[in-house]
């Protein structure tokens, strides 16, 4: 069971982190692979971060760049938290 949770926790972290490079490298998202991983990635994510748009009255390149922070960041920690949160069940479901 504590090796399940741990699996999990790490799948979740892993789609985060990808989904993240895919929107910080700008990658084509029509696929529906891509599309999936984002959605998924949106779902695991706690704050929402695919909602926001970027500063209004700027370029698409400005708000594509601050869509790129803003999902790096955000995603990372959720990542992180998952792997620390996945750790710790780990250590407690684990004789």
């Amino acid at each position: 069971m504590a090796t399940t949770v741990w699996l999990l926790a790490v799948l979740a972290a892993l789609i985060l982190a990808v989904g993240a490079l895919v929107v910080a490298l700008d990658l084509d998202r029509r696929g529906s692979f891509v599309d999936v991983l984002l959605s998924t990635a949106d779902t695991l994510d706690v704050v929402g971060v695919l909602d926001e748009v970027g500063p209004d009255g700027k370029g698409q390149a400005a708000r594509q760049d601050a869509l790129a922070r803003t999902v790096l960041v955000n995603w990372g920690l959720c990542a992180v938290a998952y792997l620390v949160v996945g750790k710790v069940l780990d250590r407690l479901i684990r004789p």
